[in-house]
């Protein structure tokens, strides 16, 4: 895929998602809801090795009890794992949970931060997370990169990297601005759905023509 055709292909994707009604990521309609950064931070934590539908009735159930740093703060780690099962590494992820609420009451006044840097202070916050507080919960400028969007940005041929992180930075220096934000949820969406990691659906892909393949062994 040449550079300039990242507009095409964003184009083609945003209509293919529309058109085939695949189901948008579940810390995105946490998002959309309220837009509560808290809420998308403990939602996407609960996501991490954890299918979307579980993430959803999860997440649902947690704020449930507490919606806010401080009264999830207030809750017992055996009513927060009972809340988050079957979530995966749901005890890991439940003294993670009440940790980061405890520090966002106590040390931020309840109100997550807003920075990138602040973000990744917190014990078993990656840049994925980070970033999708940033866009989804604050609306600034971020690029949060998952498995998906690093894959499939290679397998288009729009970027030669090797990590996630790399894939971020790399996706900073040359992906237009007003893409920043809607290339996770886009990515995401097409590659659970039809640029999937083993076997994509290459013959019925809407961007066949613009994508390289890189890396593809067996299509359908």
């Amino acid at each position: 895929m040449k550079d300039a055709e990242i507009h095409q292909a964003m184009a083609i994707l945003t209509e293919a998602v529309a058109v085939n009604g695949w189901v948008t990521p579940a810390v995105t309609i946490v998002a959309t809801q309220d837009r509560d950064p808290f809420k998308v931070l403990i939602s996407c934590i609960l996501s991490l090795r954890t299918r979307d539908q579980v993430t959803a009735e999860t997440s649902a159930r947690l704020f449930a009890l507490a919606d806010t740093p401080e009264k999830l703060s207030r809750l017992s780690l055996e009513q927060v794992e009972t809340a988050i099962y079957p979530a995966g590494f749901y005890r890991v992820k439940a003294q993670q949970i009440l940790d980061i609420s405890r520090q966002i009451a106590e040390e931020h006044g309840g109100r997550v931060p807003d920075e990138l840097d602040e973000l990744l202070k917190f014990k078993g916050v990656g840049r994925k997370t980070a970033n999708l507080v940033l866009t989804l919960g604050y609306a600034k400028a971020g690029i949060c990169v998952d498995t998906h969007v690093h894959r499939i940005c290679n397998r288009w041929g729009y970027l030669k990297t090797r990590t996630p992180e790399e894939t971020e930075l790399a996706l900073r220096a040359k992906l237009p601005p007003e893409y920043w934000i809607v290339i996770n949820d886009l990515l995401v969406t097409f590659g659970q759905n039809q640029c999937t990691p083993v076997s994509p659906r290459c013959s019925s892909c809407p961007l066949y023509q613009l994508c390289d393949r890189a890396g593809v062994i067996k299509f359908r």
